[in-house]
């Protein structure tokens, strides 16, 4: 299976924005296996991210986890205050606490505009963004999180595995 639509500028992205080597990972904010994919990730860009393009696609599993869909909308919605990692990294960091109330919590830890923050959480422009990620990784076949990509090509394998494959190609 094939990345559908390709990386564009509506895409959350890190790293090296020109590099040749592109990982794209769906994600759940509540899914364990996400949550035990984030450190190896953030191993991953500390060791490559000066050679690798690194994007988030939101794939909140609803039936499954309650509250994937709030958390990703409050990341959409610390995007609109250009803190969208940081607000994906301390979800991920708090999983276990993960509840209506914590990104109410996170936000103010980051010191976002918390009126603005409230506003944009309702936004259907933002809910718009999320449901065409999440339909996006439908069409390119993602069945479960997280699901990566490498230069728009499926990647089966776990975070680790995707590790050892820049291992091995990057150096």
């Amino acid at each position: 299976m094939s990345l559908k639509p390709s990386v564009s500028n509506a895409d959350h992205a890190q790293g090296n924005l020109d590099s040749d080597l592109e990982i794209v990972e769906y994600g759940d904010y509540q899914c364990p296996y996400c949550g035990s994919a984030y450190p190896v990730l953030k191993e991953l860009m500390k060791e490559f991210g000066n050679q690798v393009k690194f994007v988030f696609r939101n794939f909140p599993l609803t039936e499954m986890h309650q509250y994937a869909r709030v958390a990703a909308l409050a990341a959409e919605a610390a995007n609109l205050q250009g803190k969208f990692w940081e607000m994906h990294d301390a979800i991920y960091e708090n999983q276990r606490d993960l509840n209506e109330n914590l990104p109410m919590k996170l936000a103010k830890q980051l010191k976002l505009n918390i009126p603005q923050f409230e506003k944009d959480l309702e936004s259907s422009e933002l809910a718009d963004k999320v449901d065409s990620d999440f339909e996006s990784g439908i069409m390119s076949g993602v069945n479960g999180t997280p699901s990566f990509f490498v230069n728009g090509k499926k990647f089966d394998g776990d975070a680790e595995d995707l590790l050892e494959l820049v291992r091995e190609n990057v150096n």
